[in-house]
């Protein structure tokens, strides 16, 4: 069984997390290509972030709605970063995970690494009686809205790999303000909204806690990586 260090970083600047996660993964790469093991090396930073919006390697920057000077009025910085996908936000109320993993110690397949953190996802929302699913060619995890009944994303992912080492990762969101996605065209779609597990569950958002869901994600990630967190 690997073992994880987990840091749980609170609410954190996205600047922050960046470097954070850009250090621990250059130093396994580095222990890759050096022949050095990686086993229980690996990292979870689980955060929350002030107002931001990333753009991936391959975003569209027409997925921003509004200009960079208007959202820096607004207090919400914009970030182009080299994960894969396009364009999304992070914020108060949504939990941010970025695990750094040497995929040689889990799979080395991308896509069953991004089915892996999508299932922790699904188990999460589960256990709040939410049925989440997948969606073929639309990455993420998405629910049938309460509201509408149309799919909406609930978690949203990411990653960057070299040499099957990770960065990035995943945003669930718990009861963050939705109406900061309608400054964005969410990771790319036009016709599928965002929604959270609060909206989903019809209640205010002060009446979920944010660290009881954090440990329900790492309970799951836990029991679907078969992990031991350390700290």
């Amino acid at each position: 069984m690997q073992k994880i260090t987990l840091t749980d970083l609170g609410s954190v600047a996205y600047a922050t997390a960046l470097d954070l996660q850009t250090q621990k993964f250059n130093e396994l790469v580095e222990n890759k290509i050096n022949e050095r093991s990686n086993s229980n090396a690996h990292t979870l930073f689980l955060c929350e972030h002030a107002p931001v919006i990333t753009l991936g390697k391959a975003a569209n920057e027409a997925n921003v709605l509004l200009s960079e000077s208007f959202l820096s009025e607004k207090g919400i910085d914009v970030f182009h970063i080299n994960r894969g996908g396009d364009v999304t936000f992070h914020g108060p109320g949504q939990i941010t995970g970025y695990p750094i993993l040497d995929l040689d110690f889990f799979t080395s397949d991308l896509k069953k690494y991004m089915r892996l953190l999508e299932e922790v996802m699904i188990k999460t929302i589960a256990h709040y009686g939410m049925e989440g699913y997948r969606i073929e060619e639309a990455t993420g995890v998405w629910v049938d809205s309460s509201a509408d009944g149309k799919p909406k994303k609930i978690a949203a992912f990411g990653v960057k790999t070299s040499r099957w080492i990770t960065m990035h990762g995943f945003a669930l969101n718990v009861n963050v303000d939705l109406n900061y996605f309608n400054f964005i065209n969410p990771c790319g779609f036009t016709d599928k909204g965002v929604t959270s597990i609060a909206h989903e569950l019809k209640i205010q958002r002060e009446e979920i806690s944010i660290d009881e869901v954090k440990q329900i994600v790492l309970d799951n990630f836990a029991n679907v990586f078969n992990v031991q967190f350390i700290s």
